[in-house]
């Protein structure tokens, strides 16, 4: 059962005058010192931090720096921002809630529910004050029949544009794209290609088919035998 220690509910207090913000948290333990200046708490088993609009779950989150400004975060970790419609999954988390700032690392994914994108990757840092997430390392980008794959990213989320490095690959539908840079508008799924530039492009299903068939004709009335006459009986057939 989660206890709610003297101890956490005076840094709850602490923290709710914190300029950063006012937050709160909990655990299944937790164990920690409350010296001005040198916070640090370590929150153990089913650990939840609330931040404003963001919510943090994870085995272990240690709080720490001054106004506990940081949240590391260790297992299974998850953080869901409502009012922005993002969700957060990685192996580790490192939360500044001053700058709004989010580094992800170990196999991480993204998920914008108010775009529709979702992306995946090694290493993603969110600048939530500017609105752009980078990506690294083994880079997947999803929404709706549009791919991509990289090694680096940039995600404007404002915008909603990508910008993709580092072996950049791009599928639309049946279609493929290759080059040193390649910017993504996903509202308006213009794709623009920058280097060593290459492609492949499919016609349109069942075109081809349509223009290797001859034209069709209606059949036309039926025209009778003709005969040509026979010569009498004794005669001599005439030659033109």
């Amino acid at each position: 059962m989660r206890r709610l220690l003297p101890l956490l509910a005076a840094v709850c207090l602490l923290a709710g005058a914190a300029s950063a913000g006012t937050f709160s948290f909990s655990a299944d333990s937790m164990t920690g010192a409350m010296t001005k200046g040198r916070e640090r708490v370590i929150l153990d088993g089913n650990a939840v931090v609330v931040s404003d609009s963001m919510t943090i779950r994870a085995d272990r989150i240690e709080l720490y720096g001054e106004d506990f400004r940081y949240a590391d975060c260790s297992g299974n970790v998850s953080m869901v921002d409502g009012d922005r419609g993002l969700r957060l999954t990685t192996a580790r988390l490192l939360y500044d809630r001053e700058d709004k700032l989010s580094k992800l690392s170990g196999p991480s994914v993204m998920e914008d529910r108010q775009s529709g994108v979702v992306v995946k990757g090694d290493y993603i840092e969110h600048d939530d004050k500017r609105d752009i997430a980078l990506i690294q390392i083994n880079v997947r980008i999803l929404k709706d029949d549009i791919v991509c794959r990289s090694e680096f990213a940039r995600y404007d989320r404002g915008a909603n544009t990508l910008e993709l490095s580092g072996s950049p690959y791009v599928k639309k539908g049946s279609d493929e794209y290759r080059a040193s840079l390649i910017s993504v508008n996903l509202d308006t799924e213009d794709i623009v290609l920058d280097g060593s530039v290459s492609g492949t492009v499919s016609s349109a299903e069942g075109d081809d088919d349509q223009e290797a068939q001859p034209p069709q004709t209606e059949p036309g009335p039926a025209t009778p035998d003709v005969q040509e006459p026979s010569a009498p009986d004794g005669g001599v057939e005439s030659t033109p």
